[in-house]
């Protein structure tokens, strides 16, 4: 059996402050990293926590206005790295490989934000890297996407009423057809703790 992380991906305060977050596919999702972490930290497997930052952007991921933090509920152990990335995946921009070569890890689990972004980037490198990778759909959170003619600026509300957006369900069910088979092996929160 190979040595498992488990990396819980973006699951920031800057999410919570968009509008958007009202739309989110489970606002449940810091309960469910949370159990996903505290099973790992029960069998002694590492955590790895990622913040998205885009340093003098002015979004809500510019970590000058506070945001880029975890979600309240969420604490790193003190042994528990806490990487900052500026790109899509967790690998490209930090040290994360490095640490899990270090460790001996052969398997890892992908939690967080957003579904079909940044969780499902992270997993396809992993993959790549020669990572076998555990997606654990259900410890991971998304928003619907607008059309790609859709015009910018729109309100939650417009986006909701845009018959052409893709619902957040949808998003998820794509990144489990993408993923499944080629990549990763899809798992529930329960699976990746037993």
């Amino acid at each position: 059996m190979k040595k498992r992380a488990h990396l819980v991906i973006d699951v920031q305060e800057s999410f919570r402050r968009s509008p958007l977050w009202e739309a989110v596919s489970d606002p449940r999702i810091v309960q469910k990293v949370a159990e996903l972490v505290e099973g790992a930290r029960a069998k002694g497997e590492p955590v790895v926590w990622v913040l998205h930052s885009e340093e003098g952007s002015g979004t809500l991921f510019d970590p000058a206005l506070g945001f880029v933090r975890l979600m309240d509920g969420l604490e790193p152990a003190e042994e528990e790295p806490v990487l900052v990335k500026s790109a899509h995946n967790a690998f490209t921009t930090t040290r994360l490989q490095q640490l899990l070569t270090s460790w001996g890890i052969g398997e890892v689990t992908v939690s967080g934000i957003r579904t079909e972004q940044c969780c499902e980037t992270t997993a396809r490198v992993a993959s790549d890297l020669g990572f076998e990778v555990l997606f654990v759909t259900e410890a991971t959170a998304t928003h619907p996407l607008a059309h790609p003619e859709a015009p910018a600026g729109r309100s939650v509300a417009e986006l909701l009423a845009d018959p052409r957006t893709l619902p957040a369900g949808e998003v998820i069910r794509r990144t489990e057809y993408a993923l499944s088979g080629r990549f990763a092996r899809l798992v529930t929160v329960k699976e990746a703790v037993a």
